[in-house]
């Protein structure tokens, strides 16, 4: 039998039963139709599209950042690093993302600010997971979500487990290394505040002569996704400044001003400061 010519073996499908297969696995449809611009201004789906993006970035970000802790959980070291590293380029997106807002003026902002009503970024309850997974824990988040129950029960539960940061120290711990045992029996429902035993078990981390590798790898690993964390909310903050200067923001927040408070802190605390004494 012969070969087909080589362009009709390389003719794509043209026709199915249903729609297509691509529609049927990426659901491009739903996705599409998903903007419903609430004012008349132009500029409102950039940002809406720019919004929805991202928070299908924090989706991702939540999903290697749970992957990446029951791993170091069943202390498979390389499976979590495998999900951290997956992240870093997730998160380098995610920064970029703010790109077609980021030179917004006050003027081009206004023209559609009001459609957000009370709507404001801290409600989001994905970005809140991405929080709680890197330590930074509090209850009263959990208050705007209260009237959907699934996403209440989602930050409830993401509340009370260990963080990404709580499941490394205690991988440390079973390596043999002295993390501080109220670090370890910390309640991790609280925020993860620097202990100055965590530094100084980085810190001999570090600076061993006989340098575990794996541990090294993985504070370095660490430290990219803490840098690129610091990164977004810089970036966050600078939008903002941009587009709004010091006035509250959207529902009721403080805007720059909490925003500057936010950029200032770093996750992953005591693997910035351990270098000092290395």
């Amino acid at each position: 039998m012969s070969e087909k010519p080589t362009d009709e073996a390389a003719t794509p499908t043209l026709a199915f039963e249903g729609s297509t297969p691509y529609e049927d696995y990426v659901q491009a449809s739903v996705l599409t139709h998903l903007q419903h611009p609430l004012s008349d201004d132009p500029g409102e789906m950039a940002f809406l599209v720019t919004t929805q993006v991202m928070e299908l970035w924090f989706t991702l970000l939540v999903h290697e950042w749970s992957t990446a802790a029951a791993a170091l959980r069943g202390d498979d070291l390389p499976a979590a690093s495998a999900a951290l590293r997956r992240s870093l380029p997730q998160l380098e997106s995610l920064n970029a993302s703010w790109k077609p807002i980021a030179h917004l003026t006050p003027a081009q902002f206004n023209a559609y600010r009001s459609a957000l009503g009370d709507g404001s970024g801290f409600q989001s309850a994905m970005y809140r997971r991405v929080e709680f997974l890197l330590g930074e824990k509090s209850a009263s988040m959990l208050v705007p979500h209260r009237g959907t129950p699934s996403a209440y029960a989602e930050l409830e539960k993401a509340l009370t487990e260990p963080s990404l940061y709580d499941e490394v120290l205690r991988l440390l711990a079973r390596r043999g290394l002295p993390v501080p045992p109220e670090v370890l029996d910390r309640d991790p429902a609280g925020p993860y505040e620097p202990h100055p035993g965590v530094e100084a078990v980085w810190q001999g981390v570090y600076s061993a002569a006989d340098q575990d590798g794996d541990l090294v790898a993985l504070g370095e690993l660490l430290t990219d996704v803490a840098e690129l964390v610091w990164r977004w909310r810089n970036d966050h903050l600078v939008a903002t400044r941009r587009a709004m200067g010091a006035k509250p923001g959207t529902g009721g927040s403080a805007g720059v001003a909490w925003l500057e408070k936010r950029a200032a802190k770093n996750v992953f605390p005591e693997l910035w400061t351990a270098r000092s004494h290395v």
